[in-house]
């Protein structure tokens, strides 16, 4: 009786430690790269993953997207301004076995490479084109990254600019900048408003020299407007022209 007590708590042990060996489970977002002996068998998964006890050994590699925050970087644009920048890298593993064998640590490696492609390319860029085309920018590094890390099994889906900071002088510039563009803007509207009333005031003229009755009917209704307010007197230039209408009238008597 003790001896099989004996084989049954053996086989227990045993099977504790076996049955991890030889079974492995992979969630769906999961792959579990396979080495045998030390060399690259393949990626299984997801579910059940059967191995062979002390020959076989697995790297989880996660599929799902990364986020990798881009430290604020100090970068002088092509016209020798020193901006702070910081962005935000999204990517995934899309070749589990070549994320493993091709790069050592494929997060960190796709980190520090996306820090020197950000200030290479702002590097190559005035600061008119950062501030106002940053989702051109955006996609060129996104374009740059994924090149790169194609030969690992990373695919970069966004690259995303948050944050640029500029110097106080350089605000300030900026400040005072917009605010000419806004007065000039506001002069030539002015301008085109005044050009505009002298053009309609000449047409006006025209067709009053064209057509005398004009300017009485527009003496009459100025009188009718001032006749509706509450006025006690009222003092009205009476033009001389106002009676050309009656001359020929009066000569036929």
């Amino acid at each position: 009786m003790t001896n099989i007590l004996i084989w049954i708590v053996a086989i227990v042990v045993g099977l504790s430690i076996l049955l991890p060996q030889i079974i492995r489970i992979a969630r769906e977002y999961e792959r579990l790269v396979v080495f045998r002996l030390g060399k690259l068998l393949r990626a299984k998964g997801p579910g059940l993953v059967f191995l062979i006890p002390f020959i076989d050994r697995i790297v989880r590699v996660d599929l799902r997207i990364f986020t990798i925050n881009v430290d604020k970087q100090e970068v002088i644009t092509k016209d020798n301004v020193t901006v702070n920048v910081d962005a935000i890298t999204y990517f995934k593993v899309v070749e589990p076995e070549a994320a493993v064998v091709k790069v050592e640590q494929y997060l960190q490696a796709t980190s520090m490479f996306a820090q020197t492609t950000l200030r290479s390319v702002l590097g190559q860029v005035e600061l008119d084109e950062l501030l106002s085309e940053r989702d051109k920018i955006n996609e060129k590094i996104q374009n740059i990254l994924d090149e790169h890390t194609d030969p690992w099994g990373i695919k970069v889906t966004s690259v995303e600019i948050r944050n640029v900071v500029l110097p106080e002088t350089m605000k300030r510039a900026m400040a005072r900048q917009a605010e000419s563009e806004r007065d000039r803007r506001a002069r030539i509207i002015n301008a085109q408003g005044e050009y505009q009333a002298a053009e309609k005031l000449v047409e006006a003229a025209g067709m009053i020299r064209e057509q005398p009755i004009a300017l009485q009917l527009r003496y009459l209704q100025t009188v009718s407007d001032i006749s509706e307010e509450n006025t006690m007197f009222a003092f009205l230039p009476f033009p001389m022209e106002f009676l050309e209408a009656f001359k020929g009238k009066g000569g036929d008597e």
